[in-house]
């Protein structure tokens, strides 16, 4: 049984949404110390939905392509559904991870939730300090 998916290789070796995002309104980034993997979600919201997503990853496969599903997984959706992306849809998305790069996942999850929380505050929007507590005070594994 090979290590990664086709869709894992498939998203590495053709990542979707790669880049920065100049007129973002949410910018969300994240870093794993214990890897060296880095995420920067862009995020660019209108009227409610994920208009348009961008992302610059430096790290291993594994992190190009939860990076690439994730923003595939947000993109043209309402906030909501950004808000409630997990890990373990990003994993599924890609049929799967081995078990020790699950936290490329996390990451990918994480620098979502960052960049909407940035264009919450952005935006001057109220929002629920508890559910963003784990990603508003850094990630450092």
């Amino acid at each position: 049984m090979a290590l990664y998916s086709e869709k894992v290789m498939d998203h590495f070796l053709h990542p979707r949404n790669v880049g920065v995002l100049e007129d973002a309104n949410g910018v969300g980034e994240v870093g794993n110390a214990k890897c060296g993997d880095i995420m920067k979600i862009y995020l660019k919201v209108e009227d409610g939905v994920v208009a348009d997503v961008k992302f610059e990853t430096f790290g291993c496969g594994s992190a190009i392509a939860s990076s690439s599903m994730a923003t595939e997984l947000i993109k043209g959706k309402p906030l909501s559904d950004a808000l409630t992306l997990t890990n373990q849809a990003v994993t599924e998305a890609l049929d799967g991870l081995p078990a020790h790069k699950i936290h490329c996942s996390v990451l990918a999850e994480e620098a979502i939730k960052r960049a909407v929380l940035d264009y919450y505050k952005r935006a001057g929007l109220p929002y629920d300090k508890e559910f963003f507590r784990d990603v508003e005070g850094g990630h450092e594994d």
